[in-house]
């Protein structure tokens, strides 16, 4: 039978814009924290106050037009461009599409067995809040600049100047799977993923999935969330239900997942992680570079809460177990997991006990989100890149800022070589859902 094969990678991060950026950031611990945006401080108190953001990003530089920029959202836009730099890495050839506006082609994949799977928690969240904003607020703010009323108020009344007619096709959560099969004219299974923190993991789980069974030879899969708005509603919304990282004296160390001085997650801007998956046979028919393969995928669901994990780890335990029975591994043979560590207080008391009572201290152990932050629906798409990286070159990142470790656990603290065959990467999410997958060398 058949392997299912990664051929491609493609990443937009708050630490990188491709891959190695991204790669050499992870390794030498270089996070990009910073204060919110000083007006968001304008409409209420924030306990956080920091957040990762993503760099600038010229979409321009990428191809895209003015047309572009109006009919998607930046969410559709950072997974197409994490998407391009996938399909060049898998030595896939985009041409134009019969001089139709800004689609391409793939040539040598059959678009009828070419599938798109991309996760996201959220969606179009930028577009829903700004043109709802454009919505209640445009004769109002008419109405007080007529009376000449502060400019200082009106300032703070930001909307667009009208409702986008795109914004429903925009917003959709659908939209950033479809923006890309139709970038690239992919007439194959087209599926979004929303399972919150998990999205990202179910999406390439249901990939794989689609390749397993025939459904498709090739698929374009992974994770993006965009998670900025003009009042920082989101960011509000993480940050009233006390999720969010306490940022302390010194907010540079205050991301600590599994260290007894953690106290939340660090809030992400976002991202996209895009993965490249192929039948084996398809892919060594095309001469691509192989760089892993995915030995297993398996999912599991709380029915506990939405917004806790069910203390006792069960549903995690009987997930962990249906990924390495798969795999046709046994717990002893996994090398390295890529936890999901968000850095709240009892995220990481219930994986990290889990993890002990299964493996002890045989398998190294980080928290990528150590790193980056938490970007949601983007996160377990950026840790499966991680994950094949640290494949490829039989070392990981470090667990970065973690100085007192909740368990006695194998935490990767330096930078060092690794051996690395089997790779367990594990995603919880809001809601009770739980996936992971498992990455073999080749």
């Amino acid at each position: 039978m058949d392997k299912v094969v990664i051929t491609g990678l493609g990443v937009v991060s708050p630490v990188g814009c491709n891959v190695k950026a991204f790669w050499d950031a992870c390794l030498n611990g270089q996070s990009n924290v910073q204060p919110i945006p000083a007006h968001w401080n304008n409409y209420t108190d924030y306990k956080s106050g920091i957040w990762s953001p993503l760099p600038e990003i010229d979409f321009k530089s990428h191809g895209f037009n003015r047309l572009d920029l109006m009919q998607r959202d930046p969410v559709s836009l950072i997974a197409m461009i994490a998407a391009n730099q996938a399909l060049e890495q898998a030595g896939v050839e985009i041409a134009p599409a019969n001089g139709k506006n800004k689609q391409n082609t793939l040539l040598e994949i059959d678009s009828e067995k070419a599938g798109v799977f991309i996760g996201t928690g959220i969606g179009g969240a930028k577009t829903f809040l700004e043109n709802n904003a454009c919505h209640m607020l445009k004769r109002t703010t008419d109405k007080l600049e007529e009376a000449s009323v502060d400019s200082d108020i009106t300032d703070r009344l930001l909307h667009p100047p009208k409702i986008n007619p795109f914004v429903v096709s925009m917003l959709m959560q659908n939209s950033v799977s479809a923006s890309v099969g139709i970038k690239y004219s992919l007439n194959g299974m087209n599926r979004t993923i929303t399972q919150a923190c998990a999205s990202g993991t179910s999406a390439i789980g249901s990939a794989y999935q689609a390749i397993q069974s025939g459904q498709v030879d090739f698929a374009i899969c992974g994770g993006a969330e965009y998670q900025y708005d003009d009042y920082g509603s989101l960011c509000m919304g993480f940050d009233v239900a006390r999720t969010l990282v306490n940022p302390g004296d010194n907010p540079e160390k205050a991301n600590r997942p599994f260290d007894k001085d953690r106290s939340g997650f660090l809030y992400s801007q976002g991202g996209a992680g895009i993965l490249i998956l192929e039948k084996e046979s398809h892919a060594k028919q095309r001469g691509a570079t192989i760089l892993a393969h995915i030995a297993a995928y398996a999912e599991t669901f709380d029915a506990y809460s939405m917004m806790s994990i069910n203390p006792d780890g069960g549903e995690i335990t009987r997930m962990i177990h249906k990924a390495v029975d798969e795999a046709q591994l046994q717990l002893s043979d996994i090398d390295y997991i890529n936890t999901h560590g968000t850095g709240t207080k009892l995220n990481d008391e219930i994986e990290s006990n889990v993890i002990d009572g299964l493996f002890g201290n045989k398998p190294i152990i980080n928290s990528t989100k150590s790193v980056l932050g938490h970007s949601i629906g983007a996160s377990g798409a950026l840790e499966a890149i991680v994950s094949v990286l640290s494949l490829q070159n039989q070392t990981t990142h470090p667990c970065k800022n973690l100085e007192n470790p909740i368990r006695d656990l194998n935490f990767v603290t330096s930078l060092k070589q690794q051996n690395i065959s089997h790779v367990l990467s594990e995603s919880f999410a809001f809601g009770g859902h739980n996936s992971a997958l498992v990455f073999s060398g080749n």
